[in-house]
């Protein structure tokens, strides 16, 4: 069971206090996490803006490739990930794995066609000698904070669209419930190129955000938090 934090395609463990991540059945300890630090939590939004320019410049046949990829990792396990998710949430093991799992792979195969062939307004003369059109160009880094009641939806609805569309993600899940997103971030190591979707977080879902919004990696000017 993975308890690292990813960040710039490694596994470390977190710097700061540990969580007792409960079955939420019968009130067991299932494992410990030790959350992020304020300086890895900056490390890991560094990472994903040192990723950014190449994964922007990436085909999006290819970024849809490695949604795919993804897909089929949760496919693969379903299982696994159904049992670890009804264990840590308290929901029944049929829902998680009959209702969750095959939506959760199927947000991952969405947006893989997405980033194929998203969707504007045609290109057209709406003004004399000029012609509109829509360009879509990412943006830089995404921040995300998902809950504890669908931890790995949640997550997926974060991960997906934002490097779907070539940004870069930094995801903070639940300290209650994080150990799906854990175990998808073990594999997103590897499916994954080095700081495109990191997963670092502290203890609150406002420190967290607090430290995202301070790192001077992050903005640029005229973005504000």
């Amino acid at each position: 069971m993975n308890t690292k934090q990813l960040i710039g395609g490694r596994l470390v463990m977190g710097e700061g206090a540990a969580d007792a991540v409960l079955d939420a059945a019968i009130g067991e300890e299932i494992a410990s996490v030790h959350a992020a630090s304020v300086s890895q939590v900056e490390e890991a939004v560094r990472a994903a803006e040192a990723a950014f320019p190449g994964w922007a410049r990436t085909a999006p046949k290819d970024r849809s490739l490695a949604l795919l990829r993804i897909a089929e990792e949760i496919e693969a396990d379903a299982d696994g990930y159904a049992a670890l998710e009804s264990r840590n949430t308290g929901k029944p093991l049929a829902a998680a794995r009959n209702d969750e799992m095959p939506s959760i792979a199927d947000v991952f195969r969405f947006f893989a066609g997405v980033c194929r062939s998203p969707a504007g307004l045609a290109a057209a003369e709406y003004l004399p000698g000029h012609t509109s059109f829509i360009r879509r160009d990412p943006v830089g880094v995404v921040g995300s904070i998902a809950p504890w009641n669908y931890p790995l939806m949640m997550g997926a609805w974060k991960i997906a669209p934002a490097i779907a569309a070539g940004n870069t993600l930094v995801l903070k899940p639940s300290e209650l419930t994080p150990l799906t997103t854990l175990k998808l971030a073990a594999r997103l190591a590897e499916l994954l190129p080095a700081g495109v979707a990191s997963r670092s977080a502290l203890r609150s879902s406002a420190t967290t955000a607090y430290a995202w919004c301070r790192s001077p990696a992050r903005w640029r000017p005229g973005r504000k938090c």
